[in-house]
């Protein structure tokens, strides 16, 4: 049934609408399945009587389709042969002539489709952009460069390879020359239209576009046209870094395209001073002089922002630079930088203080997570940093007189005291300042304790003091946290949490990011400076607090705004762990329960929901057999409506949660309500969600063994099969498979696999021939071992396992046997997997018919093999261990991309045999009872089979 173009045009719409955007995008998601859904987007980008709005709608689901629908994992083409080459014929085309909001996401899906096409795939695509360039007509130029940009951007963060050379060779081959001849044709008709302003705008903006082409065209390797030219295109670089007009003169806060121009040209100028000194070292001493020049002319005005801090790192590229750092050794030299350049960029500007006021949010994001890259602050520090490198004692000395006397105007000026502590934590840092630690190297010039004690203690503690220099003094000891001791943290821990009450909303969320930082923060030893003790006592007033704070408005936007507290709530609950049933765990709950119920209506802030279901995992993972509170009543009524409504961004952290509650509770009966989640799980829809896989394959691996009865029963241990078998085929997801296989071996026993055990085997054969990964044949020899370990009652083992793989292909079993499962085992890593390989080899020593008859060499070879393993016998840890927690910061994680795993419910590797404890002494015991049962034959196959060594090293266990 082919699309409806109005029907989708409406439904584009509703993904708009607050209120039915959800139903909307779902009943898109069908739409979806019909065959040319994505020419019918196209046709609706492309019609000028649509709405602005819809169109734009239409670009970003074309975008967001190509992105999960062009290719597989293999990057084979997931759409027929003849919509592929209809996008690529009308793409660029429609791109050009369409408004900037639509062009960027249309540019964002040719850089999509160029991942994989660019460029073989699409050969033709370089010749026709250049076929579109025009020396006269500015907009359709743009258009084209745009395009081509989108594509060459990409090189950028790559590492270089063969293949990424022939594509960049490809491309200069034919845009090369061009792209030389449009340089001169854009500067000519710059200087033809400056009376011009629409005309001089349009031309600056195609100089723009040709400057960050000569970056993508540059940042692997100096193609040999740009070699050839380099002299001239520093001619331009040069005209355009001291290019004026007073036709823009009027702007104050957005940059116009002639800054923005000279943004790039800086950018242009930091790669070719970091990678080209050989070529480029003769023009940087020029250059540096034109760029400081720019720095000393630019004014306050927002403007001026992006290009002032890439002013700075062109410049913080050449302190890089030993030779030319020289330039810079000099206090006179020193005193000019710092007072003509890095004064007027650290100090508070009026539209920094606004921004504190009125977007506190922003503000702090900009300020303390590097958001600020393009911020002047954050460039002049890491210029000042570049240069105290270089010249530590010079520096300090230099910058500490401006300190002192900034340090004497703060006894009346808030913000010349705010400056001159911005400069002190400036120099003080030395090296990278990090996520867990904060500073940990610093200026062996500077007394970060003894400043504090001077100069900023009193306004932590100060109630009178100005918000800003709270929030300095706040960041201080943030910054700083890794060089206090304990008995420092002890004293200074109250006032922090005492910041928590200001009214101020910077105050408070600094405050929250401080305490979450302390609470993370841990010695040498890996132990917490603050531990649950130290946070006892104050706990419960503290997270009664934090959420007060959440829930000021209780709008979704609003609410779901501040993921610090959020983050900080979540951090108070992993130190506190099982002691939070001391904190009023049931308001905590509550709390918890109140804010899922309002931000899934609109999810909107990934971090918020990040941190807000650890703190869930955190609360489940540490009560749950407290039974003192029974958590998953609560929590089953949201989380059902999330999954119902399919709140596509929290179905994975309701699953990973929901796995954890089983896990937890081996040996308890399924939950009631968790049986209506069976069929839902086993539906074809949620597994197309890349994100789902993990949760969903882990979920299901839980619940097999608690509703085993139920799944034979009802017939779906096929349908579990069918699912396993999807996963397998695909790269990405074959981990996810062998997890659901595991669980259905080590649930089921041998009639009730016996229908199926035959296709498992060939499926994994298959794959196994097509030049298997390390990680494929450690599951595959994994599974092997878990069907052979359970030899006995279950009716498997390794006989059984060996009559299916034979029913396949005669003798196909020793060769799996030799190349894949005794060598894979013997580099087996993790100590629960060494322990199934040790039961698995014991149970086949001492069980099996045909490695006491058939392959008697086998046996023998298995027995070593046993042997090797239980020289460093396997010690298994439990499933949930308390360091798993703070494994990784969760700064590192990449939210949003696919799937994001809760570290509060993060699990060990699956032990199948928990019950065995002491593996050398379960050993002797199984081998001295299986002789005894069949006769001495145990004894008797080792006397026949083995070396007089391995006789000896048996003898022990068979004693």
């Amino acid at each position: 049934m082919a699309v409806n173009i109005e029907n989708l045009a409406n439904l584009l719409n509703a993904t708009l609408d607050a209120q039915h955007h959800r139903k909307a995008e779902n009943a898109l998601k069908e739409e979806a399945h019909k065959p040319k859904y994505s020419l019918a987007l196209l046709q609706i980008v492309s019609t000028d009587a649509q709405p602005l709005k819809t169109r734009l709608a239409a670009a970003l689901a074309f975008k967001n389709f190509i992105r999960h629908n062009y290719v597989d994992e293999e990057g084979k083409y997931k759409l027929p042969l003849e919509e592929v080459q209809t996008i690529k014929q009308e793409l660029v085309g429609l791109m050009i002539s369409s408004p900037p909001t639509i062009q960027t996401q249309l540019g964002d899906a040719i850089s999509i489709i160029a991942d994989s096409d660019f460029w073989e795939r699409w050969d033709t695509l370089t010749k026709d952009l250049v076929s579109r360039l025009s020396n006269t007509d500015f907009k359709a130029t743009n258009g084209v460069l745009e395009v081509a940009h989108s594509i060459f951007a990409r090189w950028r963060p790559l590492f270089q390879s063969n293949e990424l050379n022939r594509e960049v060779l490809h491309v200069v081959d034919t845009f090369g020359e061009p792209f030389i001849h449009l340089l001169t044709i854009a500067d000519q008709q710059i200087e033809a239209n400056k009376a011009d302003p629409v005309a001089l705008k349009g031309w600056l903006e195609t100089m723009c576009l040709l400057i960050k082409i000569f970056y993508d065209l540059s940042c692997q390797d100096l193609p040999p046209v740009i070699e050839a030219h380099l002299q001239n295109i520093t001619l331009i670089l040069h005209k355009y870094l001291t290019f004026t007009t007073p036709l823009f003169d009027d702007e104050e806060d957005e940059a116009t395209p002639l800054e923005t121009l000279k943004s790039d040209i800086c950018d242009a100028l930091q790669l070719f001073t970091n990678k080209y000194d050989d070529d480029f070292g003769v023009y940087t001493q020029e250059f540096t002089n034109n760029v400081w020049n720019v720095l000393s002319s630019v004014g306050p005005q927002k403007r001026y922002d992006i290009l002032a801090s890439k002013a700075l790192q062109f410049l913080t590229a050449v302190a890089s630079v030993r030779r030319h750092a020289e330039i810079f050794n000099n206090e006179q030299i020193l005193s000019t930088i710092v007072e003509k350049v890095i004064l007027p960029n650290v100090a508070l500007r009026e539209s920094d203080i606004e921004m504190f006021e009125d977007e506190p949010i922003e503000f702090i994001r900009r300020d303390l997570e590097g958001s600020d890259t393009d911020s002047r602050r954050r460039a002049a520090t890491d210029f000042l940093r570049k240069l105290l490198e270089n010249f530590e004692a010079t520096v300090t000395q230099v910058v500490f007189k401006y300190i002192n006397h900034y340090l004497t105007l703060g006894k009346t000026d808030w913000k010349a005291k705010d400056t001159a502590v911005y400069l002190f934590l400036a120099i003080a840092a030395k090296g990278t300042v990090t996520a867990a630690h904060g500073v940990k190297t610093v200026n062996s010039y500077v007394n970060v304790v003894e400043f504090f004690a001077e100069h900023i203690a009193s306004d932590l503690v100060g109630d009178a003091t100005e918000p800003i220099s709270k929030v300095d003094a706040i960041k201080y000891l943030y910054n700083f946290r890794s060089q206090l001791n304990k008995a420092q943290w002890d004293g200074a821990i109250q006032p922090l949490i005492n910041n928590l009450g200001s009214t101020n909303y910077v105050v408070y969320t600094y405050a929250a990011i401080a305490v979450e930082r302390v609470l993370f923060l841990t010695d040498d030893q890996g132990q917490h400076i603050l531990s649950r003790a130290d946070i006892l006592p104050y706990a419960k007033d503290l997270l009664e607090h934090l959420f007060a704070l959440v829930e000021k408005d209780a709008s979704p936007a609003k609410l779901q705004e501040n993921e610090f507290l959020m983050r900080c709530i979540m951090r108070v609950l992993i130190v506190l762990k099982e002691s939070v049933l001391q904190c009023g765990v049931e308001s905590v709950l509550n709390h918890l329960i109140k804010i899922t119920n309002v931000i899934k209506e609109n999810p909107s802030n990934p971090r918020f929901y990040y941190y807000h279901f650890e703190a869930i995992g955190a609360l489940v993972r540490y009560t749950s057999g407290s039974g003192q509170v029974d958590i998953l009543p609560h929590l089953f009524a949201p989380f059902s409506y999330i999954l119902h409504e399919d709140v596509s961004e929290f179905v994975p952290y309701v699953f990973q949660i929901f796995a954890m509650v089983l896990e937890l509770n081996p040996s308890s009966p399924i939950p009631g309500d968790f049986k209506a989640l069976i069929d839902g799980v086993l539906a074809p829809a949620p597994w197309e969600t890349r994100g789902n896989v993990p949760p969903l394959a882990r979920f299901l691996s839980a619940i097999i063994p608690k509703a085993a009865a139920e799944i034979v029963a009802e017939k779906k241990l096929e349908t579990i099969l069918g699912i396993f078998q999807r996963l397998l085929s695909g790269k990405k997801t074959e981990q996810a498979s062998f997890d659901i296989l595991e669980a259905v071996v080590a649930t089921f026993d041998a009639a009730t696999l016996e229908p199926y055990f035959g296709t498992l085997i060939n499926l994994l054969f298959t794959k196994l021939q097509s030049n298997p990964t390390d990680s494929f044949k450690s599951r595959i020899a994994r599974f092997y071992h878990l069907v052979s370990a359970r030899a006995g009652d279950s009716g498997l083992g390794a006989d059984y396992f060996i009559k299916h793989a034979e029913a396949i292909q005669v003798k196909v079993f020793v060769p799996f046997y030799l190349t894949v499962v005794l060598p894979t085992t013997a580099q087996f890593a993790r100590p629960v997997d060494r322990k199934l390989g040790v039961i698995s080899y014991t149970k086949t020593l001492c069980e099996s018919q045909a490695f006491a008859q058939t392959y008697q060499k086998g046996w023998a070879f298995t027995c070593n093999n046993l042997l090797d393993l239980l020289k460093n016998p396997p010690k298994v840890a439990a499933g949930f261990g308390d360091e798993i927690v703070n494994e990784a910061d969760v700064d590192d994680i990449g939210f949003g991309i696919g799937f994001t795993p809760l570290n509060t419910c993060k699990r060990g590797p699956r032990d199948d045999f928990p019950e065995i404890l002491e593996v050398e002494k379960w050993v002797s015991e199984y081998m001295k009872t299986a002789n005894q049962k069949h006769g001495g034959k145990v004894v008797a196959y080792a006397t026949e089979r083995l070396t007089d060594e391995a006789k000896a090293v048996l003898g022990q266990y068979l004693q």
